[in-house]
């Protein structure tokens, strides 16, 4: 595992170095995610706490550490003076038979939920890079749709300017025409700072400093979904690690019902004793001035009325807690798979409408008024509102594809797994 770490984090090391010409290809969404997996330190520290809960398993069928016990007695002087005799005991508890196996198995399962919980991180971190690289891709596909506002309000400025000079419109065109231009530059800038802040986020996620720069894939793909969501649904029961969780909290409730029950039964408590009888007379006899002893105990469950009862009936209350924990986690996840599907694949129909037939027709639109606008055909009203269609086309384009990306990243948070190919 070491080996392995050291491996990704010079892999991310040499990344970061080197520049973007001497790179075999800009990073995209899969080379992002295995060196957020590697660097980010929300993983880093849920793998150490599973590391952690490993570790505790031996732990719970270790034997209690035994207590040795020094007696210096009936001194005629001080208690640490000469003695008349002195007594050596070394004692040892022990559980009753059983306990310490189901204490075992619950220690595992703490460790395989802290495993669940770890893989649960990676998969967070994972939506979480994803996301933020698509929202850098769509804030710079965004910025290039304001500039290609820009370009085409700069074309209608010099259009405006003509003809006002030739008196052909009023001056309220040509003023029109410089607000919306400065408006739309605005816009490109907003646009501009959005992706730069989206780089932001993009670099704390790998654990990189603010300004570092990013070679990115800057090409935006949109897979349609191509599985059944009763499958997805199947796959989430399956591997979602809140699920899991609550399916071993589950079963740790049960033992913990079967570890209370047994607190009626005794645990025992082992003695050796040596005595040296330093005076003769103390002995037992003259000659047997050294005995040894065994001693044994054990607990009685005498208020088991106050204790051991309310133990059992607490335990049993947070077994139906657990079962009801794992039903709901498994209603939510089934109904969110589904809804964020019925989403997502609305959002892709949607871009795919906007990418092949709306935007390409303002486009058209665009071409048209101008040529309109330069005739006398048409007023700048309906010019400015033939480019506020163009604009609006492009940004619901965008938007839907931001839908439809984001929806395929909680998907498959949704799931617990990437989707399948």
């Amino acid at each position: 595992m070491q080996v392995k770490k050291l491996v990704g984090v010079l892999v991310f090391a040499i990344a970061a170095a080197m520049p973007s010409y001497a790179r075999a290809r800009p990073l995209g969404a899969s080379q992002l995610v295995e060196l957020a997996i590697e660097a980010n330190p929300r993983v880093r520290a849920a793998r150490n706490r599973y590391l952690a809960a490993v570790h505790s398993i031996k732990q719970a069928y270790a034997p209690n550490d035994p207590v040795f016990s020094f007696l210096n007695g009936d001194s005629p002087v001080n208690p640490i003076g000469p003695p008349s005799e002195q007594s050596f005991q070394l004692s040892e508890s022990f559980q009753f038979p059983g306990k310490a196996m189901l204490q075992t198995d619950v220690a595992r399962r703490n460790a395989e939920i802290a495993r669940l919980f770890f893989l649960a991180t990676v998969r967070d971190v994972r939506a979480a890079t994803e996301a933020a690289y698509y929202q850098i891709l769509l804030d710079g596909a965004l910025a290039q749709v304001s500039a290609e506002n820009v370009a085409n309000l700069q074309r209608v400025l010099k259009v405006t300017q003509v003809a006002y000079a030739a008196n052909q419109v009023t001056q309220a065109d040509f003023i029109n025409a410089e607000f919306d231009l400065a408006a739309a530059r605005q816009a490109e800038r907003e646009n501009r700072v959005a992706e730069a802040n989206d780089e932001t986020v993009l670099n704390q996620l790998l654990d990189r400093p603010p300004g570092t720069p990013l070679d990115l894939d800057r090409t935006l793909h949109l897979e349609p979904l191509t599985v059944r969501v009763d499958t997805l649904v199947a796959q989430a029961a399956a591997v979602r690690q809140e699920i899991l969780e609550a399916a071993l909290s589950e079963r740790n409730s049960e033992t913990a019902l079967k570890l209370a029950r047994m607190e009626y039964l005794p645990d025992f408590t082992a003695t050796y004793i040596f005595n040296h009888y330093l005076v003769p007379n103390f002995a037992p006899s003259p000659t047997d001035t050294q005995t040894h002893g065994f001693m044994i105990g054990f607990n009685l469950p005498v208020f088991f009325w106050l204790r051991q009862n309310e133990d059992v009936k607490q335990a049993a209350y947070s077994l139906d807690a657990a079962r009801d924990d794992l039903r709901s986690v498994r209603t939510r996840t089934a109904a969110m798979v589904t809804s964020i599907y019925r989403t997502t694949q609305f959002a892709y129909e949607t871009a795919g409408l906007y990418r092949d037939s709306l935007v390409p027709l303002s486009r058209q639109d665009i071409e048209v008024s101008l040529i309109a606008y330069q005739s006398g055909k048409v007023d700048y009203l309906a010019l400015a509102g033939a480019l506020r269609r163009g604009y609006n086309a492009n940004l619901s384009y965008l938007q839907a594809a931001n839908r439809f990306l984001a929806g395929r990243v909680a998907l498959e948070q949704a799931i617990g797994a990437p989707l399948p190919k």
